[in-house]
């Protein structure tokens, strides 16, 4: 009765699709060979009904034959019946599934059923056959005409049984229709293919959200999950996921072009000095974290949508295989290569910078790629992040030793301040800074802990602390290295004036009050030293008992013209960086000298302040006098003024950066 019921079924069903394909194209030359084999063997079922039917009139013996005779016509009809519905879907399959997926692909699971159906039907009735010709042979009967209309029945319904088999293969009804399913998967992925816009960086984008929107139209979605859902079903999940990372790998790749990425492969070589590469290490955080948060978000989303009805572990897996053959190994490389790097302060600076990239990250590279699909992402991202926090700690703890070693180079000849303290001073800011202490603090607290060790909240103060020790070392070792008693004083007034102008930076915070004040004491108690032993000198001269006259009073001016020439040659290569500290000394100078100057002058009967051609005792007016002490101690600027100054401060950086990496080398 169940067969009855389903044959009913089946005639229902060939009714709705002979309504619903009215209009399906002719039979396409892939399954002409099929088309005509099944049109054979429906010519050959008529016989076999025929045989089957013709049995039991048969003046027979045993009447038992009956009975398996009428078991055996039930399957050979639905046989005939379900084939019917088979050759109307095949013809309905030749149209492409754009025009109407949903119809397409029900059709698709109507034909696997009836091809099913076929084939279970087709084993029922060869299994009665087959009782049937045990039966004749177990008695004897030997009638050849009905033992041969048997054995061709057999015949037909085996081969028809094989249908399904054959629907499946190459060329066949069913691996055909999939095949074209599988076209229509990957053309509806690249018809909405859309590139993720990266040209530029927005200030926000460590805070954005998350979890991105699916890239794609719900109604696309839902047409690649059908599609999935049934390619899943015959076993073409692989060449699915295939398909779908192929297409998705070429927009990620078609995305990131903006970037410029070529950097990212670039030999290793050419990385052994950070300040080298300094601008790919920017560019490396920027270009990651958009590539996390938009790029590989987008695909984790997109896949997780596709393929949600299959489970985690294959939309994840499909996930790894997407971001792993569209570079975040790259990213990951070029990270490492940097902590390979010679070692150097600007090389900590990069270091940080990388470690607060990850540390941004962290929270969607747990998302993204904790599954097991991706191990090698997680164990380069922990290789990378162990070279980031030992590389910098490594650094930072060397760092006093670096300025030690710096004790045995010349100070500089003008008396200004040494590269190595502006550069220490600024650099020890930039590490107390909002931006880079929170980093290097969370650094030493993970080594730390590596360590099994407790951290200790002043240990980046301490090591601070102890830098600026070993730089007040190294200035007086320096200044005891000038033979000019007044350079070494000026040199001094210099650098504690370096040291005030801390006030109000993050490190004279640290440093404190106290510290600020004693510094301009330094400052003023060397500039009054600087002013005794130079100028004071020379002018006091002049103010010494007066009442000479005649030869000795110009004897006199002689010899303070020839002292003066003297020492304004030799202090015109002299420098005060500090411009508020240059105009005050200048105008003490001013103040305190040009007035004896002028005095003696009057005194003596030289009206040089007056008189445009003077005598050739006086060698410079008043005026002349003061407009040349107070042109003293002027940064030496080229004429392209701004722009070599930005230059030199450049090399600066580059001499310094170099020396500190040689001594850290030697260490």
């Amino acid at each position: 009765m169940s067969q009855v019921d389903g044959i009913d079924n089946l005639v229902a069903s060939r009714i709705v699709l002979k309504t619903s394909i009215e209009n399906s194209r002719a039979l396409a030359s892939a399954f002409d060979s099929t088309g005509q084999r099944l049109e054979g063997m429906k010519q050959r079922l008529p016989s076999l009904e025929a045989a089957v039917r013709h049995v039991p009139r048969q003046k027979c013996t045993f009447v038992a034959i009956r009975e398996h005779i009428d078991r055996a016509i039930g399957p050979a009809a639905a046989v005939l019946k379900v084939y019917d519905i088979i050759q109307e879907l095949q013809k309905s399959l030749l149209s492409h599934p754009c025009s109407d997926l949903s119809t397409y692909l029900l059709m698709v699971k109507q034909l696997e059923e009836s091809l099913k159906f076929l084939a279970d039907n087709c084993r029922l009735a060869i299994q009665w056959l087959e009782a049937i010709l045990e039966f004749l042979e177990d008695n004897a009967v030997h009638d050849d005409l009905y033992i041969l209309n048997v054995n061709k029945s057999l015949s037909i319904l085996q081969e028809l049984q094989a249908t399904d088999k054959h629907a499946r293969l190459g060329g066949g009804i069913l691996c055909a229709a999939l095949d074209k399913l599988e076209i229509e998967f990957k053309q509806i992925l690249v018809e909405n293919r859309i590139c993720v816009v990266l040209d530029s960086f927005s200030s926000s984008i460590r805070n954005q959200a998350s979890i991105a929107p699916s890239p794609l139209p719900v109604a696309v979605i839902q047409k690649l999950q059908a599609i999935v859902e049934r390619l899943d079903a015959d076993n073409r999940l692989e060449k699915c996921i295939s398909t779908y990372v192929e297409v998705r790998c070429l927009n990620t790749m078609r995305s990131f072009q903006a970037l410029d990425l070529d950097y990212l492969n670039q030999s290793f070589n050419e990385f052994d000095d950070v300040q080298d590469v300094e601008c790919y290490v920017d560019q490396w955080c920027k270009h990651l974290q958009l590539a996390v948060k938009q790029v590989f978000e987008t695909e984790y989303k997109l896949c997780s949508d596709v393929f949600e009805k299959n489970g985690p572990e294959v939309w994840m897996d499909c996930f790894a295989k997407i971001v792993t053959q569209s570079g975040i190994l790259s990213f990951l490389r070029f990270g490492k290569k940097i902590t390979g790097c010679k070692n150097d302060p600007v090389k900590l600076m990069k270091l940080l910078d990388i470690f607060s990239t990850l540390d941004n990250l962290r929270v969607d590279f747990n998302r993204l790629f904790g599954g097991s699909a991706c191990i090698e992402i997680q164990t380069m991202t922990r290789d990378l992040l162990k070279g980031v926090v030992n590389g910098a700690c490594e650094i930072f703890w060397e760092l006093p030793i670096q300025v030690e070693l710096q004790r045995r180079s010349s100070p500089p000849l003008d008396g200004s301040v040494p590269r190595l303290v502006s550069f220490v001073t600024d650099y020890c800011n930039h590490l107390l800074g909002d931006d880079y202490r929170p980093l290097l603090t969370q650094i030493l607290t993970i080594q730390q802990s590596w360590k099994q060790e407790k951290y200790q909240e002043e240990l980046v103060t301490n090591q601070i602390y102890y830098i600026i020790k070993q730089i007040g070392l190294n200035l007086d070792a320096w200044s005891k290295a000038h033979y000019d008693l007044t350079l070494s004083y000026l040199f001094m007034m210099n650098n504690h004036c370096h040291f005030c102008c801390l006030k109000g930076t993050n490190l004279g915070g640290l440093m404190g009050d106290s510290w600020l004040k004693a510094h301009e004491q330094y400052r003023d108690y060397y500039m009054t030293l600087y002013l005794r032993e130079s100028w004071g000198k020379i002018f006091a001269s002049l103010s010494q008992e007066r009442g000479f006259a005649g030869d000795l009073v110009k004897k006199r001016l002689k010899s303070f013209n020839e002292e003066f020439d003297h020492m304004y040659q030799k202090q015109s290569n002299w420098v005060v960086p500090c411009e508020d500290l240059r105009l005050k000394m200048c105008k003490l100078v001013v103040q305190a000298y040009v007035p004896v100057y002028r005095s003696y002058l009057q005194d003596y009967g030289f009206q040089a302040e007056t008189d445009a051609s003077p005598s050739r005792h006086v060698k410079y007016t008043t005026q002349g006098l003061e407009a040349m002490l107070s042109s003293l101690f002027q940064p030496k600027l080229s004429k392209s003024g701004s722009t070599k100054h930005n230059r030199l401060i450049g090399k600066i950086k580059d001499i310094v950066t170099d020396n500190f990496r040689l001594t850290l080398m030697a260490v």
